[in-house]
């Protein structure tokens, strides 16, 4: 490791000001700090020493979302073999022949062929978005001459898992670089956007391309025409039009993933493991997650007393928001990001529960998008500076008001 510090210390006078390739000090300064120690030193003032910087936040995030990733690539492939199972699907050729030239039977009871069926979908998006990424935002660190913000990492992890596991991969690189530009880039990159990039990109796809992002088709692996006795659609698509509809499913077979979905939004278990690392590393915020939970609770206690005889989505119990949709990945990984949520504690609890009581109405109210998560999380985004306003003239005025009264 010493040759290779050598190694790269000898030709950083080439990219630092001045040098040959001045230009590409950003990619220079990427591999630097993200192999060594950053040899930036504080020597003059008050500061506070800390081993965690932006690099290692996002690499901790990434890390948290490995149980999501991997149950994105089992449940792709189990849900897909699980509908030829049904009859009436098939994998393509050259799939088949991968299966057999590795002795794999194509079983939806075999995790290993459930994993290799689902990596074949899960990692060409994945690679696609973490390159278009890279591409976004090397290229406006050099334009800009800044470092380059490890963001895209995150954004790159969030985006697959939010995805259909049929989407094209031409949509992927469109979404991510909208997300990336048009989320964060253009307020000036990381640390100044308001908005979830992960979440822009996502809602850019999901309003620009409806019909690879709704609907029956997208959710399963496989060409699922002439199946009639198997359904593709979501739950939560399932409960929004059908009494009782979620009557006929283990609820904990929601909560571990084997249901149809968004590749890496299905396992509420998965996002738990995730979440204890988030807590323990204290990258993610306990408060928002809390708050989310607080008002996910209320809000359907509040829709199953009043009931709707016209719509079966206000008799969902609560419980069972939990673990639909993107609700555990948005809670834990979303929710929590540290620059569009507030900064505030009081504040990230309330705007906590903003997410979780919008999340639910959106559900309910609006059949048509049984989906709520995405945009209950964006709304609140635009409200988490006004949130935190407030936060803070209330303390003003109590400090104030207690002042006067001393």
């Amino acid at each position: 490791m010493q040759f290779m510090k050598d190694m790269n210390d000898k030709i950083a006078p080439h990219f630092e000001k001045g040098g040959r390739f001045e230009k590409l000090y950003p990619i220079f300064e990427m591999h630097d700090t993200g192999m060594f120690t950053p040899p930036d030193v504080t020597k003059t003032g008050a500061h506070v020493r800390d081993g965690l910087d932006l690099k290692r936040m996002m690499i901790t995030v990434v890390l948290a979302l490995i149980p999501c990733a991997a149950m994105a690539m089992y449940n792709t492939g189990y849900q897909a073999l699980l509908a030829m199972a049904k009859g009436g699907a098939a994998l393509d050729s050259w799939q088949m022949g991968l299966f057999s030239a590795l002795g794999f039977g194509a079983d939806f009871g075999n995790p290993i062929a459930c994993l290799l069926l689902g990596a074949l979908y899960f990692l060409p998006v994945y690679i696609t978005g973490m390159l278009t990424g890279a591409v976004v935002e090397v290229g406006s660190a050099i334009m800009r001459g800044h470092e380059v913000n490890e963001g895209f990492l995150v954004t790159g992890m969030l985006l697959p898992l939010t995805l259909p596991a049929t989407i094209p991969l031409w949509m992927v690189s469109m979404g991510m670089a909208f997300g990336l530009i048009f989320g964060k880039e253009v307020f000036g990159g990381t640390g100044m956007n308001f908005l979830n990039p992960a979440l822009v990109a996502r809602a850019f796809l999901f309003f620009a391309y409806p019909a690879a992002m709704s609907g029956e088709a997208p959710w399963i692996a496989t060409n699922l025409q002439g199946i009639d006795s198997y359904s593709g659609a979501t739950l939560l698509a399932q409960a929004a039009e059908t009494n009782g509809a979620l009557a006929s499913y283990d609820w904990w077979d929601a909560f571990y993933g084997f249901v149809p979905g968004s590749m890496g939004e299905t396992s509420a278990l998965a996002c738990l493991l995730g979440c204890a690392v988030l807590l323990w590393t204290k990258v993610g915020s306990g408060r928002t997650m809390a708050g989310v939970v607080v008002g996910t609770i209320a809000i359907s206690l509040l829709l199953n007393i009043s009931g709707s005889e016209t719509n079966p989505m206000f008799a969902v119990p609560w419980y069972w928001h939990m673990v639909l949709g993107g609700w555990a990945l948005g809670t834990v990984f979303m929710a929590t990001d540290p620059v569009s949520s507030a900064f505030t504690n009081a504040g990230k609890f309330y705007y906590g529960i903003g997410i979780g009581a919008l999340c639910v109405l959106i559900r309910v109210i609006n059949p048509a998008y049984p989906e709520g998560m995405m945009l209950a999380i964006l709304f609140m985004n635009m409200f988490a500076p006004l949130i935190d306003h407030f936060v803070v003239q209330g303390n003003i005025n109590r400090r104030l008001t207690r002042n006067a009264a001393a």
